[in-house]
């Protein structure tokens, strides 16, 4: 079962991987968007890191304590997805104080669709939802090896993708020369999946920068 002690670890550990990843995160953003999805990332999961003691076991209660601390220090679109996603997980968990492993596909589903809502992209358009989606999709296919199967579902999507031209965001006005680019966000959810392995990240196996 998951508790708010995973939930803390889990924090601890892509608050770790994110300052490693930051200034790649902000070299893919500058290619298409403000460059700055690195320290977004950094401000939000070392605000988290900083709270995470004092999360309470409820778990809907600590996913909307964390989506709170995510808006206050972040008021990128970026930031603010990550916040809706812990918004919508909140709802689904008000009063547990424990799920089974099998619930998290339905957490991310729920995510999917409001920040799907809050940021007017649907699944296609070559954003952090197609990861996310595709993650969902993997717990449901693979429960027994679920992060192994998430990670590897992530990066099959970001290739698939990665030929296609970004739809949606500020990606879009660079139509033509997204192609053949990771999407941004996707690769950053790629770095919070991947640093849910037990033994670490292996960041070695992050889709590498191409294009100009």
């Amino acid at each position: 079962m998951i508790t708010i002690i995973d939930v803390r670890d889990a924090i601890a550990r892509i608050s770790e991987e994110v300052q490693r990843a930051s200034q790649d995160l902000c070299a893919r953003d500058g290619q298409l968007g403000d460059g700055d999805l690195g320290i977004t990332l950094e401000k939000a999961f070392n605000r988290l890191a900083e709270i995470a003691p004092t999360l309470p076991d409820d778990l809907g209660r600590a996913f909307s304590a964390a989506a709170g601390a995510v808006t206050k220090v972040s008021s990128s679109s970026f930031g603010t997805l990550i916040a809706t996603g812990l918004m919508a997980a909140a709802k689904q968990t008000i009063g547990k104080t424990e799920l089974p492993p099998e619930a998290i596909s339905q957490l991310l589903r729920s995510a999917c669709q409001k920040m799907s809502e809050r940021g007017s992209a649907a699944l296609g358009d070559k954003t952090v939802l197609d990861t996310v989606d595709a993650a969902a999709q993997a717990l449901e296919s693979h429960p027994a090896d679920s992060v192994n199967a998430v990670i590897s579902a992530v990066d099959q999507t970001i290739v698939l993708f990665r030929n296609r031209q970004s739809k949606i965001g500020r990606a879009r006005i660079f139509a033509d020369r997204s192609v053949g680019l990771d999407d941004p966000g996707m690769v950053a959810f790629r770095v919070m999946v991947g640093a849910l392995r037990h033994e670490g990240s292996d960041l070695s196996a992050q889709p590498s920068v191409s294009g100009p």
